[in-house]
Formats: structure tokens, sequence, C-alpha cells
């Protein structure tokens, strides 16, 4: 167990939580909710600390929990973490969002009708990610009552030991990292013998499920606080295809390889298609349907940059070794969420 992980399984987000105005009731209004949600949790289960914080206020009706972000629905499904490194560009502290108890937005978001909700959500993704590693999810399926009582229970308290107990029987593990220790020492011996580095970094091949959350822009900026905001899902490409780690002519694979292999519509020239990657290139929408993948045709090239990557609320660099990234920031679901920003030239956007 990395002391990265462990950074990453305690980290957490501090959130301001306002009360709809539309829900106040009472004068004066109740003051904002102050709590720490964790990164790899989920909005909806904030429910048992803000409920009794606001419910003197509240007007009669059946409580639904939502959230919003100046003024957009969030989607419940996505880690909290994510939501944060997505929408606040230059991470604001603490995170200001507003909270609904009713007239909950069917047409914009999925319907949630509490933890039940959220937990069969993780338990489908931790399927669609063993299928992804394994080719088949027999051992999720296959999971008792109790570890799938005590793997929910690790992932609701951040409690990685237990965590690590249970999800060891699923045998999802990808491949192994000789990065993990020292990771300085492996980019150094990257720049001065990079034969070296392949023996000592080398990897099992691995099919790694990637959820990657694309939002470009035409402008350029130079600052986050200059940077357009996203005030619309429609704004946003969600992307699940799995990445297979090769080490080619003696150099590792990179974090900056991975990105470019999920776009090959920004990023033809260093792109590869696997075979059986096709059922992961697209993800479903609120109506259930696929969302196609961004770019008119992969066979056009277009000029892309990168402007940030975050992982887990980290922007690494892109010559990290993409082993380490996973075997340290995945999910407990087993997917590597990355939130990227590119920029694309409006010539090539109006391709």
């Amino acid at each position: 167990m990395s002391s990265a992980q462990k950074y990453v399984w305690k980290g957490a987000i501090p959130l301001e939580i306002h009360l709809d105005e539309s829900e106040v009731t009472t004068l004066p209004a109740p003051p904002p909710a102050i709590v720490l949600a964790p990164r790899m949790g989920y909005l909806p289960l904030l429910f048992p600390l803000l409920k009794p914080h606001f419910t003197a206020t509240l007007p009669p009706g059946v409580d639904s929990i939502w959230f919003d972000y100046n003024g957009l629905p969030l989607k419940w499904y996505i880690p909290t973490g994510v939501l944060f490194d997505l929408l606040s560009v230059h991470p604001q502290r603490p995170w200001n969002l507003t909270v609904h108890f009713r007239g909950y937005p069917t047409s914009l978001l999925l319907p949630c009708e509490g933890e039940d909700t959220v937990k069969w959500s993780f338990i489908n993704s931790l399927k669609e990610a063993a299928y992804v590693i394994n080719g088949n999810c027999k051992n999720v399926m296959n999971m008792s009552q109790s570890d799938q009582v005590e793997l929910w229970g690790a992932v609701l308290n951040g409690n990685l030991e237990s965590y690590r107990r249970v999800s060891s029987k699923l045998k999802l593990g990808i491949f192994e990292d000789e990065y993990t220790e020292n990771i300085s020492l492996a980019l150094a011996k990257s720049q001065q013998n990079t034969g070296d580095v392949d023996a000592a970094g080398q990897v099992k091949t691995g099919r790694i499920p990637v959820r990657l959350y694309l939002w470009t822009v035409n402008e350029e900026f130079d600052d986050f606080e200059d940077a357009p905001q996203i005030d619309n899902w429609d704004k946003v490409f969600y992307i699940n295809r799995s990445v297979e780690i090769h080490n080619e002519d003696g150099k590792y694979f990179s974090l900056n390889d991975a990105i470019k292999r999920i776009l090959p519509e920004f990023f033809p020239e260093s792109s590869f298609v696997y075979e059986g990657d096709a059922s992961f290139n697209q993800s479903p929408t609120e109506e259930g349907e696929s969302s196609p993948d961004p770019g008119p045709s992969c066979h056009t090239p277009e000029i892309a940059e990168i402007k940030f990557v975050r992982i887990q609320g980290i922007e690494p660099k892109l010559e990290i070794p993409f082993s380490w990234v996973v075997n340290n920031l995945m999910n407990p679901e087993y997917y590597l969420h990355i939130c990227v920003c590119l920029k694309v030239s409006k010539a090539s956007a109006a391709q």
C-alpha cells in the first residue's frame, strides 16, 4: 500500500452548501452548512448531514436531494472529486454549492432514491471495469452479500485497509508497477538511459478502464481564472475507453501516451485502435443513449493542445509513467477518472 494511495483515500473537499432560496420558508434564512466531502464519495450521500441542518426551514413535501453549482445541476453518479476537478477550474475552497430537497429535475438528472441507488450505480461500474480488465465480471457477480456490505462500507467510510481486503478477492489486479516506491528515480533514469528504465519498469500488459471527461476550448488563456466555465453538460464529452499499456522501443508508457491513445480524434498519429475496444468508445447519456465521441473524424488530423489534466485533484506531469497513475490514483470501482481540457484551434473545430 503506497503513501500516495493513502493520501488519495483521505482526500476531501470543503463544501459551503446553501439551501436554494425557493425552499427557504423562515426568517432569517438558515446559515450554510460547512462539510468535508470525501473525494471518492458521491453528493447524495451527504443527505444525513444536510437534512437536519435545513429541515426546520423546508416547505412541505417529499425529500429528493440534488445539488447545483452556479445553476448547473450536478450529476450524482460522478464522484464528488471528479465534479470538483472538472467544474471548479480555478479551485474554489470552500466549494460553494446549492442544495435542493424539492423540485428534482428529472429531465436533466437520472433518478436517485438515496444511498441504495448510489450503491448499485457503484457496483454496476465495478462490473463494467471487471469486464474491461478480465473479459468477464463473474467475480463481481459472485460476491457474497457480506463482502458487498463490507466493500460498500469501506467506500463510505474511506477505509482503505478494509477495501483492499475485500477487493483482493475480485482478482482485478491489473499489472505490476515498479515505479511506486521511487517515481523520481525512474524519471531520472528515463532521461539518462531509457533502456535501463524499460528493464526496471517493465509491466504486464493490461487493459485499464478509463473514464475521461473532455472539455474543449477555442480561446487561449494562461491563467485558470480566465478559462471559460462549464455552464452546460453538453460542453463535456464522456469517453469510456480501455487503454493497453505497452513498452515500446525501450520507453515506458506515459500519461501523455495514454491520453493521446484515448483521443485519436485529436492526436491521430499517436493513437492506436485496439481490437475489442469499440464497445467502450461511447458512454451513456442521461437518456440512456450513446453519446458520440468528440471530433468529426479520427482520420482528420486536428491540432490540439493539452491545457491541463486533473486526476484526484492532482495535475500530474504528462511524462509520469501511466502505470504509477493507475496503481495510485484509480477510484474504488477500478475506473481511472481523468479530467482533460484541450485547446483546439478554431479552424480545426470547424472541420
